[in-house]
């Protein structure tokens, strides 16, 4: 297993990626203080009972997002009822998302 990280500048502040890499699957996720985003690996309505804010981003077996360099030209997919709460909604730019986990 391989970790990589990679840190975003946000117009809010910092968000930081995590990719957690084995062969053949990925586990990506970007973290900033209000709550993170995921590619599908996770389960976003189990982290709203927890009270975290969280929404997955587009990823499929056939078009994986495969690397953090290629997280934020993403899409955002689901969001719980606390990452709506921030103004993160289905269809949005993983870019502009990052401003408001920041």
């Amino acid at each position: 297993m391989e970790i990589n990280t990679m840190t975003y500048q946000a117009p809010n502040g910092l968000v930081e990626g995590v990719q957690a890499k084995w062969s053949g699957f990925n586990i990506l996720l970007v973290t900033g203080p209000k709550g993170f985003l995921a590619c599908p690996a996770i389960d976003v309505e189990a982290c709203q009972g927890y009270g975290v804010a969280a929404a997955i981003v587009e990823s499929t077996p056939d078009n994986p997002i495969g690397t953090l360099d290629r997280f934020p030209d993403r899409k955002i997919t689901k969001a719980n009822a606390k990452a709506k709460d921030l103004g993160i909604n289905e269809g949005m730019d993983v870019a502009d998302a990052f401003a408001l986990i920041a």
